[in-house]
């Protein structure tokens, strides 16, 4: 028998952190260029799946001089590699010159990849090539600055990917998936502080979490606003001149962007990184003759209803102010660092709407008073307010209810006025709340007066797109699509679930397949009104499926099925071998999040099985993640109780914060439909319906 032997000799490695250390043994192919200031870039992937590496590699080419120029420092090594990892926990991992991707987070398929996934995989590759600078080359001190870490490398993403697809209009879509998350988060009692003094490195886990990324990204995004791009930028290169191939403290960022801005952003800063929370901020207002006085004052925002008891805490808030003369900039600046005062308005007359944050860029929710609301709600019909702001009022505004601030009633007058909307971010939360509320009402009799509710508020949208792409159409209009039908196919809509299943039976039978935009909305739609053969033929999908995205695509809407048979079979499909370890939680959160029979089953489940889920992800975030998914939806003080017990006899240390979070926020829910539960129900009686009878 004869040995080969090969021997490898390295460059010497710059310094560096040991866990950004990596190295890869295997059989890959791979594609490369070099980027146009001379850096050597490669993906690679599984054999025989090049071709899939090729959109990475471009936006990773387009991406290293991005950022040389923005920081004015160069990529300090001659090569970047990106590497398709088969079973991988994490999204991607930033090792210096080598960074490891799940498949689904770095592979694109020209034919069958959708634009979400496209998307996905640009940011992925934005947020791992920013470690390079920020978190490799200037690493944090200690995880307690974890936040700075993935917080600057979650916001300059959106940055990155605006710079390679301006089309995406990603801006918007950050509000929806980072800004509002991260307030969602941060309205409960059991948050913390983007800071987090760490003891132990048990105590890790926990803080990769929503705040640390999405309030983190929020706040950075505030601040680079607060300052000025030109500023921001001159400071960033301080920061990483002066402290590379070293450690940093938070601190530190703040001394080099002070000296670059010459404005107090250490004390500003300080009141968003060392205390929980963020304010919600009341305007009053008051016409003069040609000149409105505003009343603004702050209180922390609470989850659980208006801030009472000891006093609030207190913000230093970057306060923008913009009037209807031209909604996209800002009146008025200022930095509000008392709980209230007031400013004054020149020039502004009395049919005028007046609006805080335009751009939804502060951190903060806003209260206005009756007439101030309601002169603004107008310019959601007519589009006059910008897309984003027509979506952080509408946030703003269900979220309040949640906390028992204003009537859910209200909202939901609100919503019905988005019936000229065509913006998908827009769309996209808009959908996301009412799926909060979906979830909410199936504890009750009444839950089928909220399908019709949503198929009402979704018709006019999903007729004015239809089903196939238009000349012209876009990115954007892809994802609204597939958005809309999904939406409209779950609710029951006759016309939308007539024509998923004629196109589904075509897919299936290869007469003609489904655009890879359309299979999710088709899917679910099939499967929410299907049965044992639906999903035996959906489960023969996944078998035959070659690409990891069509088996995650699969995997994410096979809980929709409704018979409790069916349900218990999806679920211990979940954990057979042909479901990577890293997604069995998608599939038990998929069937958590689609129905209530669903989601005691899925609960079930997770406490028989618990040994081994735990064994399986103890250490990891997906522990947090499964906990998360599988109870959230529940709504009586009861299943809180229950949740308590059941982790108080099965700790999950790293998980320690998620429970108490879930735990708040069933209690949250339970309290949520006692008050406005039978208001919502005679809303959606009294009011005309046409579709609920189509």
């Amino acid at each position: 028998m004869t040995i080969t032997w090969w021997k490898s000799k390295f460059a010497r490695t710059p310094i560096m952190s040991t866990y950004l250390l990596a190295f890869v043994v295997g059989e890959y192919d791979f594609v490369e260029t070099r980027s146009t200031d001379g850096i050597l870039v490669r993906v690679y992937t599984p054999v025989g799946k090049a071709e899939q590496g090729k959109f990475a590699l471009e936006v990773a080419a387009k991406t290293l001089p991005f950022y040389k120029d923005y920081f004015n420092v160069p990529y300090p090594l001659p090569k970047i590699d990106l590497i398709a990892i088969a079973d991988f926990a994490a999204g991607a991992m930033e090792n210096w010159g080598l960074v490891t991707y799940r498949e689904t987070a770095l592979l694109i398929d020209p034919k069958n990849s959708c634009s979400s996934s496209r998307q996905w995989v640009a940011l992925v590759v934005g947020h791992e090539l920013a470690h390079q600078w920020f978190g490799n080359l200037v690493t944090m001190e200690w995880w307690t600055h974890l936040w700075l870490n993935e917080g600057f490398a979650s916001w300059i993403e959106y940055l990155c990917v605006d710079h390679c697809f301006p089309e995406y209009d990603i801006w918007t879509q950050f509000v929806s998936a980072d800004y509002t998350r991260a307030q969602e988060l941060d309205a409960l009692d059991n948050s913390h502080p983007i800071e987090v003094c760490v003891g132990h490195p048990s105590e890790v886990d926990e803080i990769f979490d929503a705040i640390s990324y999405s309030k983190g990204a929020s706040v950075i995004r505030m601040l680079h606003d607060y300052i000025g791009d030109e500023d921001f930028r001159r400071g960033m290169n301080q920061y990483l001149t002066k402290f590379q191939e070293k450690n940093a403290a938070t601190e530190d960022l703040w001394e080099s962007l002070e000296q670059a801005s010459g404005k107090p952003i250490a004390a500003v800063m300080s009141t968003w990184t060392k205390q929980m929370g963020f304010p919600l901020i009341y305007v009053e207002s008051e016409q003069k003759e040609d000149s409105r006085t505003l009343t603004l004052s702050q209180k922390k925002f609470c989850a659980s209803g208006p801030h009472h008891g000891e006093e609030s805490p207190q913000w230093m808030v970057p306060i923008s102010i913009c009037t209807s003369e031209s909604p996209a900039s800002a009146k008025l600046r200022l930095l509000m660092d008392k709980p209230e005062m007031t400013v004054v308005l020149e020039g502004v007359t009395s049919d005028q709407w007046v609006k805080l944050n335009p751009g939804t860029v502060g951190f903060y929710r806003t209260q206005y008073s009756p007439s101030m609301l309601e002169s603004l709600l107008p310019g959601i019909r007519d589009l006059s307010l910008q897309p984003v702001d027509r979506l952080g009022l509408q946030n703003d505004l269900f979220f309040m209810a949640r906390a028992g601030i204003i009537s859910t009633v209200e909202v939901l007058k609100v919503m019905e006025a988005f019936v000229n909307e065509p913006n998908y971010t827009v769309w996209s939360d808009l959908s996301c709340n009412l799926g909060i509320l979906s979830t909410l009402l199936s504890h009750t009799q009444f839950h089928e007066e909220i399908q019709g509710f949503i198929r009402d508020v979704f018709s006019p949208i999903g007729q004015r797109l239809g089903w196939d792409p238009k000349p012209g159409e876009g990115h954007l209009d892809a994802l609204l699509r597939g958005l809309v039908l999904g939406k409209l196919g779950k609710a029951g809509h006759k016309p939308t679930l007539e024509e998923a299943r004629r196109r589904f039976k075509d897919h299936v039978e290869g007469k003609n397949t489904l655009s890879a935009d359309l299979r999710s909305p088709v899917y679910v739609t099939v499967l929410k009104h299907g049965d044992s053969t639906t999903l035996d033929t959906m489960l023969k999908l996944h078998k035959q499926a070659d690409m990891q995205e069509e088996r995650n695509r699969i995997e994410r809407v096979l809980g929709a099925i409704c018979s409790t048979e069916l349900i218990q079979k999806v679920l211990n499909f979940s954990l057979s071998e042909e479901v990577r370890p890293q997604d069995t939680v998608s599939v038990i959160g998929g069937v958590a999040g689609a129905s209530k029979q669903g989601r005691k089953a899925a609960w079930t489940f997770v406490k028989e099985n618990w040994e081994e889920l735990h064994n399986r992800y103890q250490g990891g975030f997906l522990i947090s993640r499964l906990i998360k998914l599988s109870v959230d939806g529940f709504a009586s003080e009861k299943m809180a109780a229950e949740v308590k017990a059941f982790f108080e006899a099965h700790p999950a240390p790293s998980a320690e914060r998620t429970v108490q979070q879930c735990c708040e926020n069933i209690v949250l829910n339970a309290a949520w439909l006692k008050r406005d539960g039978d208001a919502m129900h005679q809303y959606l009686l009294l009011r005309k319906s046409p579709s609920s009878a189509v």
